[in-house]
């Protein structure tokens, strides 16, 4: 690997002790590190200037996104190094692993038609909460080309800047968005068979599950907004099935009320969950992992739904898009 070649950008707000350990995880492989802090009031700022992270403070007269900070970081970077070729983004609750940038280096250096790369994100402590374990699921995302990536990828620079890096717009699913506009421009993605990262998302309250669906229905809805007319119908499917199966829910519980009887229609979120989880058996082979992700992709479509109206009603009332955290 170049270390000439591959630059770091790291974001993240109060991170704490996480952030020590994903900046040491980083500056151990690479010169160029730059962080980014979002209004910390922690010692995070001292923290990355102690270890020699070049630190941009963004400004708290705007609104934060990720994808704001993610392009400021770019650019600060760029300015700094401006022969990058790469620049591997990173969050700030994230470590990244031995010998990821070194695989990634070579694969994007030898596929010229690839833009991103990105490997398997694991969570640290998956078995310290169910939402923990939902999390270290979810990454486990299929080997080979895909259509997105997360917030962990080494991205070329050349790609990156082509689409005008990500949407700062976005609240939330800045990641799939931006991949969306470079596959349209040609270029790739690929999910390699590495360790990337390990991630902490210290997600132990059923509060906090439902502000990450909340979110994720919102950035469903956002997407669909700007390029739901394309011939991908970029977002349809997930907007659809949430409104969808939100709707049936409130039928069944409006016509409970005018006959008990109808309350037996709920069985039909039974039948999902049990055909759910049989699916997820064929991918996983693991009864848990496939019954707690078919539960957990049934009762999300409620707070997902709930995202989704609250990016509608915010344009049709013309008011500013509010990041929705879960930490």
């Amino acid at each position: 690997m170049n270390n000439n070649s591959i630059g770091a950008v790291v974001i993240g707000r109060n991170e704490g002790e996480r952030l020590r350990v994903c900046l040491e995880s980083i500056r151990e492989q690479l010169k160029y590190v730059i962080y980014v802090d979002s209004g910390s009031t922690d010692s995070s700022v001292e923290l990355a200037e102690s270890l020699g992270v070049f630190v941009v403070n963004l400004d708290l007269t705007i609104p934060f996104t990720a994808a704001r900070a993610r392009n400021e970081g770019a650019k600060a970077l760029l300015k700094l190094t401006p022969q990058i070729e790469f620049i591997q983004f990173v969050d700030g609750d994230c470590e990244v692993q031995a010998g990821w940038l070194d695989q990634a280096y070579v694969f994007l250096k030898e596929s010229v038609d690839y833009a991103i790369a990105c490997g398997r994100r694991r969570e640290r402590y998956p078995d310290a909460s169910v939402f923990n374990q939902l999390c270290d699921i979810e990454w486990n995302t299929p080997v080979g080309d895909a259509n997105s990536c997360g917030g962990d990828a080494l991205i070329r620079v050349k790609a990156f800047q082509q689409v005008r890096g990500y949407n700062t717009s976005l609240i939330a699913g800045e990641e799939p968005e931006m991949c969306f506009r470079m596959r349209q421009k040609g270029w790739k993605i690929r999910r390699l068979d590495a360790e990337m990262t390990l991630h902490d998302a210290a997600m132990t309250k059923v509060s906090q599950w439902w502000k990450r669906h909340k979110r994720a229905g919102h950035a469903y809805a956002e997407s669909y907004f700007l390029h739901g007319h394309t011939e991908e119908k970029f977002r349809l499917k997930e907007v659809r099935s949430n409104v969808f199966w939100t709707l049936l829910l409130l039928t069944i519980l409006c016509l409970s009320l005018w006959n008990s009887l109808f309350f037996l229609a709920i069985i039909i979120y039974l039948i999902q969950i049990v055909r759910l989880t049989l699916l997820e058996r064929l991918k996983s082979g693991s009864v848990y992992n496939s019954l707690i992700t078919a539960v957990s992709n049934v009762f999300s479509k409620l707070p997902q739904t709930l995202g989704i109206m609250m990016f509608y009603r915010n344009v049709i009332l013309g008011k500013k898009q509010r990041l929705i955290e879960y930490k």
